[in-house]
């Protein structure tokens, strides 16, 4: 797709990338059939075929509207495209600058720029979004069936237990909304690693992991946030821990890309680079260990959803179903299992609508494996297919905690 930049944006440098990106476009069209949004809708324009005209037409005419700003927000970045697209295309990184151009050029609805300052004052917080919580469950009864369907229930009952030193360490990123509403995650993952002779180290000082600002189109904040976490990682790794693990797949992949946040940062991005090395989703980390000690009490019936921050981003979705099968479970993929479940980071709550038909596709699919439990591996994920699930829906990891042997 050949695009010439108009002379508002000539000198921009996010401009002149995505003119660069764009040139790889051969409009096939075979994103649009694995598209979520343009199922639903059947719009072009919410596929990624019809988005990337918008921005090839923003870029040429340094303009925009209304129109584009809305079929942007709708696509969920979960990259299903990016697996079908036989160019390669970097569509993730395009649609990011085309929602930082658009809204640029004209300012988003007010309603619309208060809602994701709510958002990104709140989210990456673990203290605030607890407090939150909080005050949220003391007036649930008084609270819309839709606003109080999406109240976590406070956790319960999580079970204590000393841990051993071990020789070999790890890093386990606590995750800020994880952190807050669902710590027994991480509680599991330190319980299977010390089976494995594993001890896990956590860094008090670290911070979100940038990905809610990030896909909110505040990347600087973004920057500051994995600035931060750089500061506090690589110390400890290179003095012996041997690993970051991240047991939410979004976290995951937001870490492992910190090198694009600093294309103008050369010294933080060969930091970020180096931590790559380190970085690895818990699922990636145990596929290539010595797993004879994790044994389950009998044979289990697991519907499977890959997140699409696993599947498309990661790529690590066959490692996780292989290993995850080694280990015992009865692994049964859903039907369209590509197709994400409408929890997408924030955009459950940002486009609730396509949010909650994508799982209820989700949900039906899932159901009708025939396994009596649900396991996925991202937060976001969990906490939407839990919402309206009749299965019980966890982490994978705690699932295989609770059914291992004694």
């Amino acid at each position: 797709m050949d695009t010439q930049l108009s002379s508002l944006l000539r000198d921009e440098p996010a401009a002149q990338e995505a003119r660069d990106l764009l040139s790889r476009c051969v409009h096939c069209g075979f994103c649009t059939a694995t598209c979520p949004t343009y199922q639903i809708l059947g719009d072009e324009l919410d596929g990624p075929r019809g988005r990337l005209y918008l921005i090839h037409q923003l870029l040429e005419t340094g303009k925009t509207s209304k129109g584009t700003w809305q079929h942007l927000d709708r696509c969920l970045l979960c990259r299903s495209c990016e697996t079908t697209c036989p160019s390669g295309i970097n569509y993730h990184r395009l649609l990011h600058i085309g929602r930082r151009l658009s809204g640029a050029l004209q300012a988003p609805p007010l309603s619309l720029r208060l809602r994701n300052a709510l958002l990104r004052g709140m989210l990456p917080y673990p203290r605030r979004l607890g407090t939150a919580l909080s005050a949220a469950r003391l007036i649930r009864p008084l609270l819309p069936a839709g606003i109080r369907g999406k109240i976590p229930a406070r956790r319960t009952g999580a079970r204590k237990k000393s841990f051993s030193s071990h020789p070999r360490k790890v890093l386990l990123f606590q995750g800020c909304v994880q952190s807050a509403v669902a710590r027994d995650i991480n509680d599991a993952t330190r319980r299977v690693l010390d089976r494995l002779e594993i001890e896990c180290l956590t860094v008090p000082r670290e911070r979100c992991c940038g990905a809610v600002h990030h896909h909110l189109d505040a990347e600087k904040q973004a920057r500051k946030f994995a600035r931060h976490n750089i500061d506090q990682w690589l110390p400890l790794l290179r003095e012996g821990a041997e690993a970051l693990l991240v047991t939410a797949t979004a976290c995951a992949l937001e870490i492992q890309e910190y090198p694009q946040l600093f294309n103008d940062d050369p010294a933080y991005q060969q930091k970020a680079t180096e931590l790559l090395q380190h970085c690895q989703e818990i699922g990636s980390f145990l596929a290539r260990q010595d797993t004879r000690k994790l044994k389950l009490a009998s044979p289990r019936a697991m519907a499977l959803h890959l997140p699409c921050t696993q599947q498309h981003g990661l790529r690590s979705g066959d490692k996780v179903t292989e290993l995850l099968s080694r280990l015992g479970f009865e692994v049964r993929l859903p039907t369209d299992n590509h197709l994400c479940c409408g929890s997408a980071g924030t955009y459950f709550l940002r486009q609730p609508r396509l949010a909650s038909q994508l799982r209820q596709n989700k949900l039906r699919a899932l159901e009708q494996t025939g396994a009596e439990i649900i396991a996925s591996a991202n937060i976001g994920c969990l906490l939407h297919l839990g919402e309206k699930s009749r299965l019980p829906v966890k982490h994978w990891i705690q699932w295989l905690e609770e059914f291992l042997q004694d």
